[in-house]
């Protein structure tokens, strides 16, 4: 598989995966860069503008709100799911589970 075509496919993915993260306690930016690789076991390795940039969005789009908090004596921005952050989260996960259900019955009706 291309890096690109891995590229393309984590477009989709990154945003749902973060409000997943995020919906399961309020967290900073890099503890949900290292949540994120430790439970994809390193396959997911997001860079920092790429991290951001989503939370930015998330953020935007009222999915998500932060502020600061001190954490082991340091200011850090704290992410946690809104309401509306919630509620596209269920669907979201609703729709990964029939794409993922589709997916396998093709694959595995050889």
């Amino acid at each position: 598989m291309s890096q690109s075509y891995v590229c393309q496919l984590l477009r989709g993915v990154v945003e749902p995966l973060l409000l997943f993260i995020i919906g399961e306690l309020p967290i900073h930016g890099y503890e949900i860069a290292r949540e994120l690789e430790r439970r994809s076991e390193g396959y997911f390795n997001l860079t920092a503008s790429t991290l951001y940039s989503a939370l930015r969005r998330l953020e935007s789009r009222g999915l998500v709100s932060s502020s600061w908090q001190y954490i082991a004596k340091q200011k850090r921005r704290c992410y946690e799911l809104t309401e509306k952050g919630r509620q596209i989260l269920a669907e979201e996960l609703a729709q990964w589970e029939k794409f993922l259900g589709a997916t396998d019955r093709v694959i595995d009706s050889q």
